[in-house]
């Protein structure tokens, strides 16, 4: 059977420097569960566990990654809010906030968060035990972002690392330029009399636009936020973010003049307010890069504005951990993977799996 080809794109098929040369992987300190969830048996604990457990490490407090039901929960501090706000608003949980860099040992394994880079909160998890340094990244972007605190290399000897956008096509234009296109769109909007609505996720993506906008003198028009988004915003604000005033948006009753802009969740897309106020619509994400993925989404502009890394960011990432092993989660294919056996010669696959009794 033919070898499949090597996927190598320019300028990327050069050795990582400073990773030393691929070795004999170590016994996992971190392995996938059955049912999804990273579970480390050292620890006796869980990496975003999607069922409840015992003790639960959470990377940051979007949906798929945090889960109700837990008893216990580690968080990094910034992040607390939002997530006591998704599982456990009632306050029934016992809910640890820890401060990035901070060494918790949790049944003895030292553990740390360290920022991401990906939303408010979001950390990359280091565990040492057994001689080993592990560190799961969660979601992260390498992109600035204003509303949250970058993300930093954490050097290690295995990376988990996700992988999201991970295939070559998937490169970001700077986010300025991005942000003076979206002001564009919106301006043009505005002079035609008409309303801008804008799709972007409630949690994250929404307060990185506001933080943009909120250093920019040339807002064509007011503001207004969806309410399934505005508690997060105040969690964002009492965390010193800044971000530009806005009104908050009731899909059933509000009425945005003309020359205002809506940020509103993808999920709220197909909604009769839409249909009521006619706005000027687009799109604000990764998956805007791809012409399909466009074609396929109801909206009349696309906007390549994503929080997690593209290809050249996932390579810069496994060059900066140092890592000799690393596996690769959330991916749509194996070509991260395959291109760190094959072009980098790292040991380089999918997280090892929980060994069933």
């Amino acid at each position: 059977m033919p070898k499949a080809a090597r996927p190598r794109t320019p300028g990327d098929a050069r050795p990582l420097a400073g990773i030393c040369p691929a070795m004999p992987a170590p016994d996992p300190l971190v392995v996938q569960g059955p049912r999804g969830g990273l579970y480390c048996p050292a620890g006796d604990f869980w990496i975003d566990p999607l069922r409840s457990v015992e003790t639960a490490l959470i990377t940051h407090a979007h949906a798929d990654h945090a889960r109700s039901g837990s008893a216990t929960y580690w968080c990094a501090a910034p992040g607390a809010a939002l997530l006591r706000r998704r599982v456990d608003p009632r306050g029934r949980a016992h809910l640890n906030p820890v401060d990035f860099g901070a060494v918790h040992l949790i049944n003895g394994v030292r553990c740390s968060w360290h920022p991401a880079g990906h939303i408010l909160g979001s950390a990359q998890i280091r565990l040492e035990a057994e001689g080993q340094v592990w560190v799961v990244t969660g979601d992260y972007k390498r992109a600035p972002d204003p509303s949250c605190r970058p993300f930093e290399p954490v050097p290690c000897d295995v990376l988990v690392t996700e992988a999201t956008f991970g295939l070559p096509v998937y490169r970001w234009p700077p986010a300025d330029a991005v942000m003076d296109a979206l002001v564009a769109w919106w301006r043009d909007a505005a002079a035609a009399g008409d309303r801008a609505a804008l799709w972007a996720y409630s949690l994250g993506k929404t307060q990185r636009i506001l933080a943009c906008l909120a250093a920019r003198t040339d807002r064509p028009g007011p503001l207004w936020v969806h309410r399934a988004a505005a508690g997060l915003c105040a969690d964002y604000a009492a965390q010193g973010v800044t971000l530009a005033p806005f009104e908050v948006f009731d899909p059933a009753t509000s009425q945005p003049p003309p020359g205002a802009l809506i940020l509103t969740p993808p999920a709220a897309e197909d909604a009769a307010w839409r249909q009521a106020l006619r706005p000027q619509t687009a799109s604000a994400s990764g998956w805007m890069r791809v012409r399909r993925q466009r074609h396929q989404r109801p909206v009349d502009r696309g906007f390549v504005l994503s929080d997690h890394a593209d290809w050249p960011a996932l390579l810069d990432t496994v060059r900066a951990s140092q890592a000799r092993t690393v596996y690769v989660m959330h991916s749509p294919t194996d070509t991260l993977a395959r291109y760190l056996r094959e072009v980098c010669g790292l040991n380089a696959g999918p997280v090892p799996r929980l060994a069933q009794a």
